[in-house]
């Protein structure tokens, strides 16, 4: 079992075979911000001038944590998808709020970060995807205006820090709306001195509104930070010049750059056909159809990712990425032959990274490197029936955990954990199993035995399981109603594994700032129904909206289709991120087979609550 000691980043990955990624609670300590007096300092002659020197929302005592408390909660693996290497440690998508999922993961452990946030240029803009989880956190950040979406950007970037090596580098891609801002904020959590260059990516080919009374914007800024400016991976990138033409021949002569001459005192030229990159990046749009599109409106060119890690990290290194939207930076580095981690939000946005980053191996041949396997974990929202199907003793290190209990260190009996110096029982894994007044008196019994029963008297105790029958109720009654008469008595509390009182922990943790009563949840995945018909030759139509969503108020967001499916799920090219009329979620997909014969089909299905079911067949094609 993993039990994801935060120590080296990769190497302590889950392992093939893990349902279940607990991560150890780091200590808390707050890392200073970089001391800079001089930088901050008003002129005497302006007398006494208030200087915010210091990030919006920090506290000097507990950090951006006392605006977001710190919650840790276990990492599930849902899912292992292996390219045929399984003693390389695997790269790590994660669904879950990125703050949480990087205070669980170990500093100094990343090279390369690169984000685009959302850019603060509306909320209906920045919403793509629709799942709650999603709407829920751009309701947070647009709350207050720009401060509030400082603050909420402010945590992030300093945990993102926090994860950078010394010789590591962060690119903060963002547009005019916010930019300016967030340069203010960074140079008060990174230090203004380890900004590097500010770059412009300028896309000529973007289409304008030419009815608008504005100069076109077709340009974002990506503002490029060092852990420490001089000590960070940098690979000089040459670029075509636009015309070929003679350029004097430079030489360093006693350390100066001089012009280069001939014995006659001639300067010497010669043709270049390439130049050191600048800061202002001419790189296209994405065509509506280009072959990369998926087909949302964000998307960032390859291109992009591609000369950003070329330039900042070497094979090998760790990319990070907890914006990942579609899966841009995460494929790129993938294919650069470096190991990458990559977070977001929204489950329909982990599904489509998946999915990308599964096709791209299947497509592309020739490699000179092994591809690592990647796990998909969830952080906060798990999936209940992958849980209910896990090995007993990792079951119950999950449980224990994201009840905020700890394992007992030996052997008691019934006895699997303490919240505090009450015991705990965990229950079996099946859902369908519950308690027994069996289980209740033998764990009664075993608390007796306990050190904490015999010398301090203490008699409660807490059972957690997915249901208790009515013979354990009734058996922890009787007990409990003992202690009127006979000091033999235990006072047992029985909580539900899905139940609010479960989390009653992590939403305590809730400040008027911070809202974390969807923490901590179970979802189940819809049951897929497909059906279809042919239409043509070779020609089919599939139709899923019979499929049944068994997260109660919960509708269906997305639907992928693979008309290949073999041993891993690869979504074929155009059928991963479909939608219809206005944004509306296109339930039903016409396919021309390029082949007939027996065809093995399969489709995914996420709601917007989390859930993701799968269904597969097998057709005749005639």
């Amino acid at each position: 079992m993993s039990t994801g000691d935060p120590g080296d980043l990769q190497s302590k990955g889950p392992r093939k075979g893990d349902f279940v990624a607990l991560s150890e609670v780091p200590a808390e300590q707050l890392e200073p911000l970089p001391s800079q007096e001089e930088f901050w300092r008003p002129p005497v002659r302006f007398g006494s001038v208030p200087v915010e020197k210091e990030p919006l929302g920090w506290d000097r005592r507990k950090g951006f944590r006392k605006l977001f408390p710190a919650v840790y909660l276990p990492f599930q693996v849902v899912e292992r998808v292996s390219f045929g290497h399984p003693a390389l440690d695997p790269n790590r998508l994660f669904w879950g709020d990125n703050l949480h999922v990087m205070r669980q993961l170990p500093g100094e452990s990343i090279d390369l970060i690169y984000i685009a946030p959302p850019f603060f240029s509306g909320r209906q803009y920045n919403v793509i995807f629709g799942d709650r989880n999603e709407l829920r956190s751009f309701s947070d950040i647009w709350e207050g205006g720009m401060p509030g979406y400082l603050i909420w950007l402010d945590a992030r970037l300093y945990e993102m820090k926090r994860l950078l090596k010394k010789t590591g580098i962060i690119y903060v891609h963002l547009d005019w709306h916010a930019v300016h801002y967030v340069k203010m904020e960074m140079d008060k959590i990174f230090g203004h001195d380890n900004l590097t260059f500010q770059i412009i990516w300028w896309y000529e080919n973007k289409p304008q509104d030419s009815r608008k009374r504005i100069f076109p914007r077709n340009y974002d800024a990506i503002l490029v930070y060092a852990r420490q400016y001089g000590s960070h991976t940098h690979h000089t990138q040459w670029v075509p010049v636009k015309k070929v033409q003679p350029q004097a021949k430079v030489v360093k002569v006693g350390g100066k750059r001089k012009a280069l001459r001939d014995k006659d005192g001639s300067i010497v030229y010669e043709l270049r056909t390439e130049k050191v990159l600048g800061s202002v990046w001419d790189i296209p749009y994405i065509h509506p159809i280009a072959k990369e599109r998926i087909g949302y409106p964000t998307q960032k060119p390859e291109a992009l990712l591609e000369r950003i890690i070329l330039a900042s990290s070497n094979e090998n290194d760790v990319v990070a990425d907890f914006f990942c939207g579609g899966g841009t930076t995460p494929a790129v580095a993938q294919r650069l032959g470096r190991r990458w981690i990559a977070c977001d939000q929204s489950r329909v946005a982990v599904a489509i990274t998946a999915d990308r980053l599964t096709r791209q191996v299947e497509e592309e041949t020739g490699k000179l490197f092994a591809i690592p396997d990647f796990t998909v974990e969830h952080w906060g929202i798990y999936e209940a029936r992958r849980l209910s199907e896990a090995p007993l003793e990792q079951f119950r290190a999950f449980v224990l955990r994201a009840f905020g209990a700890v394992a007992a260190e030996e052997q008691e009996g019934s006895v699997h954990g303490y919240k505090g110096a009450i015991p705990i029982w965990v229950g079996e894994p099946s859902q369908k199993r519950g308690v027994t007044a069996t289980d209740v008196e033998n764990f009664a019994n075993a608390i007796r035995k306990t050190l904490r029963y015999k010398q301090d008297n203490l008699r409660d105790g807490i059972m957690l399981a997915w249901a208790f029958r009515p013979d354990a109720v009734e058996a922890a009654g009787r007990l409990r109603r003992l202690e009127e008469t006979d000091l033999n008595f235990i006072r047992l509390d029985m909580v539900r594994i899905d139940s609010p009182r479960f989390r009653e922990h992590v939403t305590a943790l809730s400040t008027e700032h911070a809202d974390y009563e969807n923490f901590l949840t179970f979802v189940q995945g819809p049951r897929v129904e497909v059906g279809f018909k042919r239409i043509g030759p070779r020609t089919y139509k599939f139709d899923v909206s019979e499929t049944v969503v068994m997260n109660m108020g919960a509708k269906i967001i997305n639907v992928q289709w693979d008309f290949d499916y073999r041993k891993r799920f690869s979504s074929t090219p155009g059928y991963s991120f479909v939608r219809s009329g206005k944004a509306e979620t296109e339930l039903q997909a016409q396919y021309e087979f390029p082949a007939v014969g027996r065809k093995r089909i399969a489709c995914k299905v996420q709601d917007d609550m989390g859930g993701e079911g799968l269904w597969t067949a097998e057709i005749d094609v005639s």
